[in-house]
């Protein structure tokens, strides 16, 4: 049986959306019509998180054992909270190195995933915080470079993020997460980024 980590933020914990339209659940599913034998996903991650809180529920209890796979999503509420891309990079950094160990050390076993961007959202409207697209793009700068210097794969999610500009559905009820339309959306590329078992 395959064991999967996922390690994030509101996005991986799926707020405002069923625990069966989360990403995590949404991608094992899609591998076990593959035919794959997969556990539950053990997820790590809580609405709100920054790097370093995620980081810091690492530290107080590890995740138990070796992962086939491990996803890392995180860096939203870094940007959120008007933090400079200069320190999301040393904590993101230290954060995919914890993912490498928790794939048993082959970084071919982490995928990074891009952060989505929240600017065109209702939420952001509400905020005065919709031009912050190039911000978000300045992050994903840093998560990319990151996992290219490791050799891990990389996927960006972020394109599909900025079609609920014009498409609501792919937003839940709090006008600034996700649907599970758009989790949807997203397994489709993360599926060719699954290592083999």
């Amino acid at each position: 049986m395959e064991r999967y980590l996922a390690l994030g933020d509101s996005y991986t914990i799926g707020e405002g959306v069923t625990e069966a339209e989360r990403f995590p659940e949404q991608l094992c599913t899609a591998l076990r019509q593959r035919g794959r034998k997969l556990a539950a996903p053990y997820i790590v991650a809580r609405t709100g998180w920054t790097t370093d809180e995620l980081a810091g529920a690492l530290a107080a209890e590890p995740p138990p054992g070796t992962f086939d796979f491990v996803t890392l999503l995180i860096g939203v509420n870094d940007q959120y909270r008007r933090r400079t891309p200069e320190d999301y990079r040393l904590r993101f950094r230290a954060l995919l190195e914890q993912a490498v160990g928790f794939a048993g050390g082959d970084a071919q076993r982490v995928i990074v995933i891009s952060i989505p961007d929240w600017c065109v959202t209702p939420f952001a409207v509400e905020q005065g915080r919709e031009n912050e697209g190039a911000r978000i793009d300045e992050f994903n700068a840093v998560n990319r470079a990151a996992a290219a210097a490791v050799g891990a794969p990389y996927v960006d999610v972020t394109a599909i993020s900025r079609r609920a500009l014009t498409d609501p559905s792919l937003l839940a009820a709090d006008g600034l997460h996700p649907s599970g339309r758009m989790y949807a959306l997203w397994v489709s590329p993360m599926l060719s980024a699954v290592p083999s078992p």
